[in-house]
């Protein structure tokens, strides 16, 4: 009986990986892409199958900021057998003031936040609705519904992502598939490592006080992955710790 087939974009470090395994750790057969973390994926394949000899995950190396190659990769599993899910986590940041925003690298973050998501998306669809089930995730994140200082361009983009996530799962509910946004605050992850000197602080302002690793992100993908997620679609999850049920004013 073959395993339930899994597509994760960026999954070869960060959340992406701990997406990547908690799926294959869960019974999936994971495909994922990676734009320059091959040595990475090489070793999380091998951490993956130590630990469970059977997983079946498969690295691709995929730029999505390209838009012809994700042209061309969405025509190729278009034509594959259906995947049962879909999880957009590859995202770039550009951190700028909003007088100062340069157009090309914005649009370049709309391409592999946004656009690679649709495109994708699209590709993988149909043979979910012929299949009648489904399960796409999008990586948002908490920028898209409160505002930071030089963080226009990336907010944009995962507002758009939970956006069009709302209104693909409206469309698609009736055929079997389910569309979700999940939603982290900070990550301890490389990309915040910018922040190192204001972490202290940041993580006071958290309620539960401290960030999230990428398996309390992963976790909550594998949960809209399984059976008991199966009502649950047009819902964006934060994953944030308590950050944006705070008041931002501190008493």
């Amino acid at each position: 009986m073959s395993l339930p087939r899994v597509l994760v974009t960026g999954g070869g470090r960060g959340v992406g990986a701990a997406i990547v395994k908690a799926l294959a750790l869960a019974g999936f057969d994971v495909a994922f892409t990676v734009r320059t973390a091959t040595s990475e994926a090489e070793a999380l394949i091998a951490a993956v199958k130590a630990e469970k000899p059977d997983a079946v995950l498969a690295a691709h190396s995929l730029d999505l900021a390209d838009r012809e190659a994700v042209g061309a990769f969405a025509g190729r599993i278009a034509e594959e057998p259906a995947y049962f899910g879909f999880v957009h986590n590859a995202g770039m940041s550009y951190d700028t003031l909003a007088a100062m925003v340069e157009q090309a690298k914005a649009e370049e973050l709309m391409q592999v936040n946004y656009w690679s998501f649709v495109r994708i998306a699209g590709a993988l669809l149909r043979p979910m609705t012929r299949a009648r089930e489904g399960r796409i995730v999008a990586i948002g994140s908490i920028a898209a519904e409160v505002a930071n200082p030089g963080n226009g361009i990336y907010s944009g983009s995962k507002a758009a992502l939970a956006a069009y996530c709302r209104t693909l799962a409206i469309e698609s509910g009736r055929r079997g598939v389910t569309v979700n946004t999940v939603a982290p605050g900070f990550v301890d992850t490389a990309m915040l490592e910018r922040y190192a000197a204001y972490r202290a602080n940041v993580e006071k302002q958290i309620p539960l006080g401290r960030f999230a690793r990428p398996e309390d992100v992963a976790a909550v993908v594998g949960f809209l992955l399984s059976p008991g997620a199966a009502y649950v679609t047009g819902a964006t999850l934060p994953v944030d710790g308590g950050l944006t049920a705070a008041l931002a004013i501190q008493r």
